[in-house]
């Protein structure tokens, strides 16, 4: 399975961005997806996910009432809606997937393939 993810870019703070990351080809079966996120000289860190098909999701503190994970089962696509940036949001996003009907959140263990990565940057 590859991650296609898009999206990122430069906005200033408090403006949205929404990131999308899609699968290469129709991917059957059952499987968590979500974002993690890594900051120069910072651990990669999870920033959401949600569970197949759709019911569950997780958010870290971080993005609690400013980013939505959503999913679109038959594009294979998971999107990240993130309003209200701060410049401490700005770090590489990485897409992440994980077989399985897990309702939890991954561990960065637990991710079966990752993305390519969007950078995301927001200016004070």
């Amino acid at each position: 399975v590859q991650l296609q993810a898009s999206g990122g870019g430069l906005v200033q703070a408090g403006g949205s961005l929404r990131l999308s990351c899609a699968t290469s080809r129709r991917t059957f079966g059952s499987y968590g997806m979500g974002w993690f996120r890594q900051a120069p000289g910072k651990e990669r860190e999870l920033v959401a996910s949600i569970s197949w098909p759709g019911d569950s999701t997780y958010y870290a503190d971080s993005g609690k009432g400013r980013f939505t994970i959503s999913r679109d089962n038959a594009k294979n696509t998971v999107y990240l809606q993130m309003n209200s940036l701060k410049p401490e949001d700005t770090a590489v996003y990485y897409c992440a997937f994980r077989w399985g009907y897990a309702l939890g959140p991954p561990t960065f263990q637990e991710v079966d393939y990752w993305g390519q990565g969007t950078q995301v940057t927001v200016s004070s």
